[in-house]
């Protein structure tokens, strides 16, 4: 809940600043204006902002984080004591009614959609209750300063209007922002993830280039010792453990290298070599997994090595992953490439995207309703959205375009076939690794 994100001596210091506007403004009015007011009672709703203050001075420390439900009392109290003050100066006839609309919009940027209507309906009678009745302003001679009644419900409807939309306006945009800075924060924390797995990896590898050799002298010397010791059963089976667990370590090391041995410890690899790596965590999940190369500017041996980047690997896999859910039986992920452009097309069998959402895919948290039941179709894993996101904004930040849309008959490889594509194309300079604007060398080889 973001409303705990707010801190007491913030409301404190925002209601510090009211209590001397109000202050002001009724000191001086009668001074310069010759308008009488009540005083007493206008002081007395200014004083009880004070106590309110010092108490929450003194009885909270000042790093206190308020809860939802005590940012709304704040407010709450804020939103009477202002409407009270002006049903004690002229109600809508004094131009001050404008400040209502502080209470609310605060509101609208840090409480939930519940207590913001709740301050709205509030706003809304005390304006409706202003309009009605209040105590009227009357200057020094006797006369009574009032505007004409039309300009009172003009007043009226628009504060309304004021309050609804202003709101409505707030809490759409604060709610926007929130979400996607929550996604933004989850697509961060996929990319750290898959970097660390990349660096982990590349480490396992080097221990287990760099232990091959020692491994493979351990065993060949176990090997001869267990010859050797034909005679002597009791050392022998210590020579035989020694060629086992030598065996073991070695299948150990070959086990934990083999996710991204080359995938992390080099820096670039071929096209289909990057499109394996980033489908091959749902090559076994019950459905087929067919990956495909084709180019227009010579034979597919001619593939380009393409940079190794975590943001690659980890937003392709989100979209097989994604195609996998919702396939009948078969996936198919085309990678072509020409002088210009290197593209990965994924295509299931499945029945494609929803048409009313098509637009709308890539945003975060798409489906605002309540958790449902599992979907039997993808029992592994729920909702559609913020895994997409983060599969589209790591690509772009590889400098890809992604493009969502739904197949025709003619679309996949097998007549018939009718569901989801989604297209990721890259311009060809941006990630090929030989000629791009990142070229890597392929460089000496070094000992680590």
């Amino acid at each position: 809940m973001r409303a705990n994100w707010i801190r007491l001596r913030t409301m404190i210091l925002l209601r510090w600043v009211a209590i001397a506007g109000q202050f002001t403004a009724v000191t001086l009015t009668p001074l310069l204006f010759g308008v009488q007011l009540e005083m007493g009672w206008c002081y007395f709703a200014i004083g009880i902002s004070v106590i309110g203050n010092l108490l929450a001075t003194f009885i909270f420390p000042e790093n206190k984080r308020l809860s939802e439900r005590q940012n709304m009392a704040m407010v709450m109290f804020d939103l009477v004591q202002l409407s009270f003050l002006l049903f004690l100066t002229g109600g809508l006839n004094n131009p001050f009614t404008l400040l209502l609309l502080g209470p609310v919009t605060i509101s609208a940027t840090a409480l939930s959609l519940r207590a913001t209507l709740v301050l709205c309906a509030t706003a809304i009678v005390s304006v409706t209750v202003m309009a009605l009745y209040n105590v009227p302003l009357e200057t020094r001679n006797g006369d009574i300063l009032r505007i004409p009644q039309l300009f009172i419900f003009g007043h009226w409807v628009a504060l309304i209007i004021a309050v609804v939309f202003t709101s409505a306006y707030s809490q759409r945009v604060t709610s926007e922002i929130h979400l996607m800075a929550d996604a933004l924060a989850a697509t961060q924390m996929a990319l750290a993830r898959e970097q660390k797995l990349t660096d982990l990896g590349g480490v396992v590898a080097a221990a287990a280039h760099e232990l091959g050799t020692p491994l493979a002298t351990i065993k060949l010397a176990s090997a001869e010792l267990v010859h050797e010791l034909a005679k002597w059963p009791d050392l022998r089976e210590d020579a035989e453990l020694i060629r086992d667990q030598t065996d073991r370590c070695r299948d150990i090391l070959h086990d934990m290298g083999r996710a991204g041995k080359d995938d992390l410890q080099m820096q670039q690899a071929p096209l289909i070599t990057v499109v394996e790596s980033a489908a091959e965590p749902h090559m076994e999940r019950g459905k087929s997994v067919l990956v495909s190369l084709s180019t227009a500017d010579g034979p597919a041996s001619d593939q380009p090595s393409i940079l190794r980047m975590p943001e690659i690997i980890h937003g392709l896999r989100n979209l097989v992953q994604n195609a996998v859910d919702f396939a009948e039986s078969c996936v198919w992920i085309e990678a072509r490439w020409n002088v210009d452009t290197i593209t990965v097309r994924i295509i299931d069998d499945g029945k494609g995207f929803p048409p009313h959402l098509l637009g709308r895919i890539g945003d975060p948290f798409m489906s605002r309703r309540k958790k449902r039941k599992p979907d039997p179709c993808r029992p592994e894993y729920e909702g559609m959205g913020l895994g997409l996101f983060i599969a589209k904004t790591l690509l772009e930040r590889s400098g890809a375009s992604v493009r969502f849309a739904n197949g025709a008959d003619e679309t996949g490889p097998q007549s018939g076939q009718v569901g989801a594509v989604v297209e990721v194309r890259w311009p060809r300079r941006k990630i090929d690794a030989r000629t791009g604007d990142h070229a890597l060398g392929i460089g000496q080889n070094v000992r680590f």
